[in-house]
């Protein structure tokens, strides 16, 4: 029987890592941390351990790193406010908890490379990027956000995600003396699109989420090959690669491309066909006020 490989997930109490370790207990020996025991309900997530990564001694969780292949780095302290990542506080003092973030990431690629894990997989986010949706995509200026575009975000949530793929990109150049394989994964809206959280005529935001819908499946297929495929490195020889997380979504605006040529990605589901009933009601019946389009009014 082949060794399984030796993954390290961050955030393991998490509502991503929810998702992922049904299948990943199956297919991987896993090191689960976090900086909590129990999940949002308060339930034991058996496995995880609890450790402060956003610690700069290195010294009292780098055990933990020893004999790792791939590094899966889910971890993020919300911000004072937030009711979570899909939150996106605005105030000029959210910089200090998503700087926290960024040591808690630089503190991850360190160690990594020190202890010579070879790959790290991280959860970054579409609000990498996100004042092109805010400002082009729903005014109709652009029809498509590509992963290699410049990251620009108009909060502190979406600068620290941006911060960590640039971070990573200089781990994975070799400047510090090896080369640490990442790829940043802008995951979408990884959660069950309901009615209920919507007002009837708010079009926008519905149709916005149903082209960032990534299902569980497709969620837990994208995390695999971002793990197992055996070259990350792009034409310049540098193993860095970020890639949208969504599904195949009829409305989506964020390109698979990258996901697709460079992982072999191929999701299974598209929001348009998961929810089509919902969605004939609530954009075209007799209140419905969608406007033609994957977006805007």
């Amino acid at each position: 029987m082949a060794k399984k490989r030796k993954v390290l997930v961050t955030g393991a109490a998490g509502y991503i890592a929810a998702q992922l370790l049904p299948e990943f207990r199956r297919r991987y020996d896993l090191v689960l941390l976090d900086a909590r025991a129990s999940d949002r309900g308060g339930k034991r997530v058996p496995g995880v351990m609890v450790v402060d990564l956003i610690d700069p001694d290195f010294n009292k969780y780098r055990h933990y790193f020893k004999g790792i292949d791939t590094i899966i780095h889910l971890g993020w302290k919300h911000s004072q406010g937030a009711s979570g990542a899909l939150a996106r506080p605005r105030s000029v003092d959210d910089f200090y908890p998503e700087h926290e973030n960024v040591h808690m990431a630089y503190n991850i690629y360190r160690v990594a490379m020190e202890e010579h894990v070879q790959r790290v997989v991280v959860a970054s986010s579409n609000h990498a990027a996100d004042w092109y949706e805010h400002e082009l995509i729903h005014h109709k200026k652009l029809d498509a956000v590509d992963p290699y575009m410049l990251p620009l975000s108009d909060n502190f949530y979406g600068w620290a995600k941006a911060t960590y793929e640039h971070m990573g990109f200089m781990f994975a150049t070799g400047i510090f003396g090896r080369k640490l394989e990442n790829v940043q994964v802008r995951i979408g809206a990884p959660r069950e699109i309901r009615l209920k959280d919507y007002t009837k005529g708010d079009s926008l935001n519905y149709k916005r989420d149903l082209g960032a819908y990534i299902s569980p499946r497709d969620l837990r297929q994208l995390f695999i090959k971002a793990v197992e495929t055996e070259s990350i490195e792009n034409e310049y020889g540098v193993p860095w690669l970020v890639v949208y997380g969504i599904s195949d979504n009829a409305r989506a605006f964020w390109s698979l491309t990258s996901a697709r040529d460079a992982l072999g990605y191929e999701p299974q589901d598209d929001s348009e066909v998961k929810f089509q009933d919902e969605i004939q009601g609530f954009l075209y019946g007799r209140r419905g006020k969608a406007g033609p389009g994957r977006v805007g009014q």
